[in-house]
């Protein structure tokens, strides 16, 4: 198979930096017409994947970004998206959006052996590609592998990489942070002052985010922390294989609790919903023992009984935005990396007897 044709590639051949060459290809900036014509006839001529065609005598160059031209997009990702999921919505609005444009979607779900080795699934031709999605991937090794393919990449929440480099693309992410001050403001002021985190903090950046919001709000409404009601435990080896009994950890740490807090404040819904299994079995009502708050309005959060409290993720946002800075991306490819983070709300339902 032939080496797939780089920016810096072509920047090394002619002697130039790689923002030159980016923006003679992406025609972005100001730069001598002799310097873009040389640029894309060097592209042309080493068979740069950008370009579908060039005619070189005409000077005329029909690029990927053109929305006249099309281009292929790829969503990778380990979850089963069904329609639960939101982000199956999203998925729907970028596949909408895109196909106004004359770009079209593949997805990919990366299998655990695919993610033990950092291989990238068996039937994506990465040469075919012009940028990737990814998607409920936390994996920090395989993550880093995607960053560094030379090709644009979108991750849509990313591993918690705390203290650690930034992967070396654009993340999007949903608020995490401010429904939690609103709910514990809300809190306070009906004298509730025993609160609780349950889930892995380190599963993802979004749990991260979760937690350190519930962490600085207590702080900022002069609430106390209180460790012995939080079970933060990590549900699996970021391989995507579990090797604990998630339900039953939460079971048992719930036992263990001397004294209830008045909230437990959950990562997400399916962290609330085993949680609420857990309580059930115990004789622990909620809300009238305990309340209980989950994170992504998924449909069970709906469903189950009683009805979750939640935060509602605004999918088809997410899916605009995610289309809008992958093709910023794939435009102007020396932006500097950026993290974006899209509007949610806090959902008061049964659980928390508001």
């Amino acid at each position: 198979m032939a080496t797939r044709i780089t920016i810096q590639d072509i920047a090394d051949a002619l002697n130039l930096s790689r923002n030159t060459v980016s923006k003679a290809i992406n025609n972005t900036g100001t730069i001598a017409d002799a310097t873009r014509d040389m640029v894309l006839k060097k592209a042309a001529e080493m068979g740069y994947k950008q370009f579908s065609y060039i005619d070189i005598d005409e000077k005329k160059i029909i690029s990927s970004n053109d929305k006249n031209n099309h281009m292929e997009l790829a969503f990778v990702t380990t979850a089963k998206l069904d329609n639960a999921h939101f982000g199956s919505t999203m998925i729907d609005k970028i596949q909408q959006e895109l196909s106004e444009i004359n770009c079209s979607l593949s997805i990919y779900r990366v299998l655990p052996a695919e993610m033990r080795e950092c291989k990238l699934p068996g039937s994506l031709d990465i040469s075919r590609i012009s940028g990737i999605f990814c998607a409920e991937i936390f994996n920090k090794e395989y993550c880093r592998m995607l960053s560094s393919l030379e090709i644009p990449v979108l991750f849509i929440d990313s591993p918690c990489l705390m203290g650690e480099t930034p992967l070396a693309a654009d993340i999007l992410l949903m608020d995490n942070e401010t429904y939690s001050y609103t709910l514990i403001n809300k809190l306070k002021k009906r004298g509730v002052t025993n609160i609780g985190f349950v889930g892995d903090i380190y599963h993802c950046r979004s749990f991260y985010e979760r937690y350190t919001a519930f962490r600085n709000s207590l702080n900022f409404y002069d609430l106390p922390y209180n460790q012995k009601y939080c079970l933060e435990k990590s549900e699996g080896d970021n391989w995507g294989e579990t090797f604990i009994d998630y339900p039953e950890y939460l079971l048992r740490g719930v036992e263990k609790m001397k004294e209830l807090p008045d909230i437990f404040i959950c990562a997400n819904d399916f962290v609330a919903i085993d949680l609420l299994r857990g309580l059930r079995k115990l004789k622990i009502s909620v809300p009238d023992d305990v309340m209980l708050c989950g994170f992504d309005d998924s449909q069970e959060s709906n469903i189950v009984m009683p009805s979750l409290s939640t935060v509602h993720i605004h999918s088809q946002l997410m899916g605009h935005e995610a289309v809008e800075l992958l093709l910023s991306r794939i435009k102007e490819p020396s932006l500097n990396f950026r993290t974006i983070h899209a509007e949610t709300d806090l959902i008061l339902r049964e659980s928390t007897s508001f």
